[in-house]
């Protein structure tokens, strides 16, 4: 029997997530050494000594900023997150957002915390006071979503569901997204449209170069006055200066974030929540399922899914023998390493080789045993990344 995987866990992952991984084929802790894989929520890796003998990276959630995925991809080694797993959480959380700010709630709760209750004037002073927290209805009013992914659409469906408008946006928008977008959306035709046009704008984009700053200066001044901004993206995707000058000129009536910063923090309009976006107990269930199902077909069967560094490669075993190959996407790739193993006298049975940006990823079943010697030969081959020999019980 094969030596079981070692997955290093660097964050606690919720426990009907780990029990996917049978005990007498994973060997799962905090201290275990040169682990095949590493799981990981939020615990930062950039200066993290990764092991050679990692082959996986799998993150319970959807972001990958605490993990230097361009040097896992160097290294021919995948990085997987559980897109949407947590959607219905974030989703949940916007419209707290959305209806705090709108409520003024913040304010009304500081307010009801500083009465004494011994005093006996307090009914009379609560009375007096609830005015300075009138607030506005949701229904109505149009709100901007940026990023129309999982979290995007059921955000939208449910604001349609409460009376609002939605305007939407997002010009990577994905052929499942789009069937599931509610068709009373209407198409926005860039960010500085949907922020001029919206009562509540919602960000639901991932911080990549692109995306730093999105929201900044020049187009937060086209805002409505009193507008709701909304962030449960990441914190870059805003420009917190651009946010604070706005609010002290009273064009942007609330930044609700679920990033808190030294700079905003302070401010009476921002209301600030310490990260909670998937912070339920069904969604780290749900992000630890999906995960480790993924990291789990990964190892044992090679095959790919929710990558966001690999392309999806799924192939159905045909054979005792696999052999996965990760190599650089430049040109002869495939056909040197058909050669090497047409030289080895190995008979191919399936293939399969996608692409995506600088990697590609190959699955391969042959007919025979693969002996070390051609997996060495195999490794050795310029641009190669990595190899794994995947036989079956």
């Amino acid at each position: 029997m094969a030596e079981p995987f070692k997955i290093l866990v660097l964050n606690q992952i919720a426990a009907v997530g780990l029990k996917r991984l049978p005990a007498e084929q994973y060997n799962v802790g905090k201290d275990v050494s040169a682990p095949d894989a590493i799981l990981v929520r939020s615990a930062d890796m950039h200066a993290m000594d990764i092991p050679a003998s990692v082959r996986a990276v799998a993150r319970a959630g959807a972001g990958t900023n605490n993990i230097p995925v361009k040097a896992m991809s160097a290294r021919g080694v995948p990085v997987f997150i559980a897109p949407g797993a947590n959607a219905n959480a974030v989703k949940e959380l916007v419209l707290a957002g959305m209806l705090m700010a709108a409520r003024n709630l913040p304010g009304a709760l500081r307010f009801v915390s500083s009465l004494d209750a011994k005093d006996a004037q307090m009914d009379a002073k609560v009375e007096d006071g609830k005015k300075a927290f009138a607030g506005f209805e949701l229904a109505g009013h149009t709100l901007g979503i940026v990023g129309l992914g999982k979290i995007g659409c059921l955000v939208a469906d449910a604001a349609i569901k409460l009376g609002m408008n939605v305007l939407g946006y997002d010009p990577d928008i994905t052929v499942d997204a789009a069937w599931s977008l509610p068709s009373q959306v209407k198409r926005a035709a860039s960010v500085a449209d949907v922020l001029k046009n919206s009562h509540f704008v919602t960000l639901h984009v991932p911080l990549v170069d692109a995306t730093r700053h999105l929201v900044n200066a020049d187009n937060i001044a086209s805002m409505k006055s009193g507008a709701v901004l909304l962030n449960f993206s990441r914190e870059g995707v805003v420009d917190n200066a651009a946010v604070l000058s706005s609010l002290e000129r009273k064009q942007l009536g609330w930044y609700v974030c679920d990033f808190p910063h030294a700079s905003l923090n302070a401010h009476p309009h921002v209301l600030a929540l310490p990260h909670l976006g998937a912070s339920t107990r069904e969604a780290e269930d749900n992000c630890a399922v999906m995960v480790v199902d993924q990291l789990r077909d990964f190892l044992e069967h090679g095959n790919v899914a929710r990558s966001v560094n690999f392309p999806e490669v799924s192939m159905h075993r045909e054979s005792r023998w696999r052999i996965a190959i990760a190599n650089a996407n430049v040109p002869n790739m495939l056909g040197q390493i058909s050669t090497a193993m047409a030289q080895a006298g190995l008979n191919i049975h399936n293939m399969v080789n996608k692409s995506r940006g600088e990697v590609a990823y190959t699955l391969v079943d042959v007919d025979s045993a693969v002996a070390a010697a051609v997996l060495a030969r195999l490794q050795a081959i310029e641009g190669v990344l990595s190899v794994r020999y995947l036989p079956s019980d």
